[in-house]
């Protein structure tokens, strides 16, 4: 049950990641001035999902795999 509840959160915070990429992205195409936040959520979004993929390589290695 927890590892489908992390999965639903990894991928939320994936799109969730990819849409405000692409407001930046077009914001920044558009020539618009960007909320100074909008990189900083950006990069600690990237760093959740880095850190979910290491943990789960990490339980993958060691055995635990869906142990919850």
């Amino acid at each position: 049950m927890k590892d489908r509840i992390t999965q639903q959160l990894s991928i939320l915070a994936c799109v969730t990641g990819l849409l405000l990429l692409a407001i930046f992205f077009v914001s920044t195409w558009l020539g618009l001035s960007k909320p100074e936040w909008l990189s900083m959520v950006i990069a600690s979004i990237a760093g959740f999902e880095i850190f979910m993929t290491l943990d789960a390589a990490r339980r993958r290695r060691a055995g635990g795999g869906s142990n919850g």
